[in-house]
């Protein structure tokens, strides 16, 4: 079953997003409060980002967090997908094409969906191509901000 990140997910969420931040998945790891933002983000409003659950017997066993933005580049609505996490034990099962496949069905007017995934991440690589991503040739930078 997917569903909307809930309240009563909050530790479930932390654990996973630092195992998230924590694995090769990702090129760097990010401070730990930065899951609490995005967790009272999430709580307080859904304009700007939304996170969905896979449960299996109420028990969480990955998440999505899309990200909402306007792209003139893509024609309109851009749902990026920021982070998509399966625990190790519920890998293989689908579980990561569940997700994506109802985040296309929930924006079903989306004109552009994207997502990052390190070279390394050749499974990852391999289920997004078989789902219809194509490889977006930018290099992307960044300028953080103090926090």
């Amino acid at each position: 079953m997917i569903r909307k990140l809930c309240p009563s997910d909050h530790e479930e969420y932390l654990q996973m997003a630092d195992a998230f931040y924590s694995s090769p998945a990702v090129c760097h790891a990010v401070p730990t409060d930065f899951f609490e933002k995005t967790f009272s983000e999430l709580m307080a409003s859904d304009v700007y980002t939304e996170c969905f659950v896979h449960t299996k017997q109420k028990k969480i066993d990955g998440y999505a967090l899309v990200v909402k933005t306007f792209s003139q580049e893509a024609g309109g609505l851009c749902i990026w997908i920021d982070e998509l996490y399966v625990c190790p034990q519920a890998r293989g099962q689908g579980i990561g094409r569940e997700l994506l496949t109802f985040i296309q069905q929930k924006y079903p007017n989306a004109a552009r969906f994207r997502l990052e995934v390190t070279p390394e991440n050749t499974g990852a690589i391999s289920l997004y191509r078989r789902l219809g991503f194509t490889t977006l040739t930018y290099s992307q930078m960044i300028k953080d901000q103090k926090k």
